[in-house]
């Protein structure tokens, strides 16, 4: 038997909401077989970070080597990255592994809107990963500083709010930076369609906004389930419609652990005799 296999490469997270935790999951709910290259250690939970250590860019790479030379992954995901050498070695490593199917979740501002990623470390990221990516996962306020870096002069993050101008914004990223983009839209005011801009396409997923303050790693678990699918053989718009809904579930499930923004519930659609469920 063999299963599709999804490498993730990013960061820990302590409390398994976000991060390669997720990533795991979420590759394991959809039917892929999961691995990682750990970028950084973090101590965090619902509530925040409190540290971070990252690991030696020499580790990095022989993380990376020592999963393509065994277990070829069939699609990637990469996640937080917060220095340009970790970058560096990240685009260097799959460029001469020749990875398919690089789904890029460009960690660069916190849903709380803290910066996350230095401007150097942006433009090192745009500059070496996207031009290997299949996709790139913006949020709102990660799409405004790619914008920014694309050429384009939004005033601000609200501008997205409109689906027209997030369109735009997102066809300016795609043709300066080389890579289809996914401008998720649960940040916007009202609906939160995301858009897919690819070279050939513009197509938009209508967004059931769930009332919800658990939201915690829902940009990581997106990215990886659309890797998870590609990994599975499905085009990109098959992909990210997918694992819109199974995110769109994850979160309807309603799971609540922790003071803070809490996880998903990964396995949501997990049932047997083992998960202590009825048999599905």
């Amino acid at each position: 038997m063999r299963l599709p296999s999804v490498l993730s490469i990013a960061g820990s997270d302590s409390s398994g909401g976000a991060g390669i935790q997720a990533d795991i999951k979420t590759a394991l709910s959809n039917g892929v077989y999961a691995m990682s290259a750990v970028t950084a250690l973090t101590a965090q939970n619902t509530m925040g970070v409190t540290n971070i250590h990252e690991v030696p860019p020499e580790f990095l790479a022989d993380e990376i080597d020592a999963v393509f030379d065994d277990i070829r992954p069939d699609a990637v995901k990469v996640g937080m990255v917060a220095s340009p050498p970790l970058i560096r070695v990240i685009a260097e490593k799959l460029f001469m592994h020749g990875a398919k199917h690089i789904v890029v979740d460009p960690v660069i501002v916190a849903a709380s809107g803290s910066r996350l990623l230095s401007e150097d470390a942006a433009g090192v990221l745009a500059a070496e990963l996207f031009p290997l990516a299949e996709v790139i996962t913006p949020n709102l306020a990660e799409l405004f500083v790619l914008d920014n870096i694309a050429g384009g002069s939004p005033e601000s993050v609200d501008a997205y709010n409109v689906l027209e101008a997030r369109v735009e914004a997102a066809q300016r990223v795609m043709s300066r930076l080389g890579a289809a983009v996914l401008a998720k839209g649960g940040h916007a005011m009202g609906r939160s369609d995301d858009v897919l801009v690819t070279r050939d396409d513009v197509e938009v997923f209508p967004g059931e906004r769930i009332q919800t303050k658990n939201t915690h790693g829902t940009g990581c678990t997106l990215s990886t389930a659309i890797a998870s699918n590609l990994a599975k053989g499905m085009e990109l718009s098959e992909a990210v419609r997918r694992a819109k809904a199974y995110v769109t579930g994850a979160l309807s499930a309603g799971l609540d652990l922790g003071n803070g923004s809490g996880p998903l519930h990964h396995g949501f659609a997990l049932q047997s005799e083992f998960t202590g469920a009825p048999n599905a």
